[in-house]
């Protein structure tokens, strides 16, 4: 049995709830720590995309991560990201962490242009150097950084990186990690590819949906890493339903999408309002977000 790590299970990447002047409401993302926690997520990533951290200072992401710190309940782990521009920062921001007991930190590569390979792992090397374990994030789409897999094991064999979430939405690169690097742990990046990587051994989930349906999205990562066959055929019917959902967490409007899933479902705690420079959904994309949430809750699904 896989021993059990603070990046395993259901780590989920918050939303972050401003006020309408935008400042951040910490009290309210408090709350929304304590509920999703409450209904069955097992780690809370605070500073991730879906937390709006380009648009964050330095100061606000640090007050973010101890906001989580402090409202999670015992047991639950708070890994932030601390993806930026530069190494520097990143490393600024890893030693904070580590000061207030994060037992690990997740890290994009350098995303302010297309780094090479050596110029990733350095990135790599100085965060690492900290001291914490370091789960890469590879979003490909976003960064325009491919973390590929043999990128991936040459920075797992100098001990750079213990796990990685995987975003490219190629299911393909899960069997050729598995290949070059068997001791990277592997988690699910996208929401939508949850039973494909799930059923192929996955340990985690940095996962964007639970912000909004906590229960059903956990039960499906359960159902889906069970190695029960059984069990795979009940995910497969909860994924169906779920899908058209879930998909949103992979498109451009992504954070705008999963708040307003959080305000269909009653969970928002203080609106939908996303910082610039994310500004309002288009009303036919509303209008499809709205009418998929209303589905799934409809299915009963919360």
């Amino acid at each position: 049995m896989t021993e059990k790590k603070p990046w395993h299970g259901v780590n989920l990447a918050t939303t972050l709830p401003f006020h309408e002047d935008l400042s951040v409401a910490y009290d309210a993302y408090a709350e929304h720590v304590r509920f999703t926690t409450a209904n069955g997520v097992t780690g809370i990533i605070p500073n991730g995309s879906l937390g709006e951290y380009q648009t964050l200072t330095e100061d606000e992401r640090k007050q973010v991560f101890l906001t989580a710190v402090e409202a999670a309940p015992e047991g639950v782990a708070v890994i932030p990201g601390v993806g930026a521009y530069g190494a520097l920062e990143s490393v600024r921001l890893t030693e904070h962490a580590a000061e207030n007991g994060a037992p690990a930190v997740m890290l994009l590569p350098p995303n302010a242009y297309r780094a090479s390979d050596d110029e990733v792992v350095e990135h790599f090397r100085r965060v690492a150097a900290v001291g914490l374990p370091v789960l890469a994030y590879n979003n490909p789409i976003d960064t325009k950084v491919d973390l590929r897999p043999d990128l991936l094991a040459r920075m797992f064999d100098e001990g750079l990186i213990v796990s990685v979430k995987e975003f490219s939405g190629d299911v393909r690169h899960a069997y050729e990690i598995r290949e070059l690097a068997p001791g990277l742990d592997i988690s699910i990046g996208s929401d939508d590819v949850v039973l494909e990587l799930g059923i192929n051994g996955a340990v985690g989930w940095v996962a964007g949906y639970p912000n909004a349906i906590p229960a059903a999205t956990v039960e499906l990562y359960d159902l889906s890493t069970s190695n029960d066959p059984e069990k795979w055929a009940r995910a497969r019917e909860i994924y169906r339903d779920l899908h058209p959902l879930l998909r949103w967490d992979s498109k451009t409007w992504f954070v705008q999408a999963i708040k307003l899933s959080q305000q269909v479902a009653g969970v928002a705690p203080v609106g939908i309002t996303t910082r610039p420079p994310r500004l309002p959904l288009p009303e036919a994309i509303r209008d499809q977000i709205i009418a998929d949430t209303e589905a799934v809750l409809a299915k009963g699904y919360r």
